[in-house]
């Protein structure tokens, strides 16, 4: 980073609903657990109570919530929209979400028909009454840091330059050249953001750098957080977040230069140091 080419965040995003359609924000209030209204909700496997995501469930992308006062409004294509109220002690049932085993508040048997008319399986849906409940793995967190039903850490930034490096690895693919011409369109090239999932993107920054922020503390404009740990990435990032559709990349070209440790690695987790707003523009520094 310099002074000539100030780095600043450039867009804000939620996902109310894990594994769901996200949210764009100007402006966001940064949480012990995350961003707020930032995966409270989580569909789940009835039978056993493990989380669904776009891992097993690609068309989670057509399910787009909307905040609500006490609660959400779920939206998607040949369904009427659905109001959900946060389910304050509401029966619990206990759910599975990576290594944390807890429970969390049935949001009742209407958004559960809902979702699962709109997904063609059966699935509940889950809210996490209790947002203290479930720790960061302590091996990158402190004691006393929790997050969400995110799928391991409160906030995971993003940089646009990294992308923006990314695409032209795509671009220069012999095996995508001859598949694909680059042209706007394909389903592999240009990658948008969107699809690595970020909460915060932050642009000004060369390509990578946020590999070196790691283990230090990134200031988002006067919120600080905890760079812990580089993001591994999965399956999800192949899938369009709008349609639903999976490719093959980024994880291809992600394996060819971004391997480390066996991880596919884009974006990096922070964790809160304090409570405070985030707003696009915000300056971006690191110490």
């Amino acid at each position: 980073m310099c002074d000539s080419c100030p780095v600043r965040l450039t867009s804000i995003h939620t996902y109310p609903v894990k594994g769901c359609h996200r949210v764009d924000h100007e402006r966001a209030t940064v949480e012990p657990w995350g961003l707020a209204g930032d995966r409270r909700w989580l569909i789940v496997d009835p039978a056993t109570g493990r989380r669904l995501t776009q891992r097993e469930v690609p068309t989670l992308t057509h399910i787009k919530p909307a905040p609500a006062e006490g609660g959400l409004v779920l939206r998607t294509p040949d369904l009427p929209d659905l109001v959900v109220a946060e389910p304050a002690g509401a029966e619990p049932m206990e759910v599975t979400v990576g290594r944390f085993t807890g429970p969390a508040a049935r949001a009742g048997a209407t958004a559960d028909d809902w979702l699962s008319e709109a997904l063609d399986r059966k699935v509940m849906l889950v809210w996490l009454d209790d947002p203290t409940r479930r720790a960061v793995n302590p091996e990158y967190g402190r004691p006393g840091d929790v997050v969400s039903f995110a799928d391991g850490y409160p906030v995971l930034l993003a940089n646009v330059a990294s992308l923006a490096a990314l695409n032209d690895w795509l671009a220069e693919s012999a095996s995508l050249r001859a598949a694909q011409p680059a042209q706007t369109g394909s389903p592999d090239w240009p990658l948008p953001m969107t699809r690595f999932r970020p909460n915060l993107v932050v642009e000004g920054a060369p390509a990578w750098a946020e590999d070196a922020w790691l283990g230090r503390t990134v200031w988002v404009g006067g919120t600080a957080f905890r760079a812990v740990k580089p993001c591994d990435r999965c399956v999800v990032t192949t899938t369009d977040q709008d349609t639903g559709e999976r490719g093959h990349e980024p994880l291809r070209t992600l394996a060819r230069h971004r391997k480390f440790d066996q991880g596919l690695l884009f974006a990096i987790n922070l964790i809160p140091d304090a409570t405070g707003p985030v707003a696009v523009g915000d300056p971006v520094h690191v110490d």
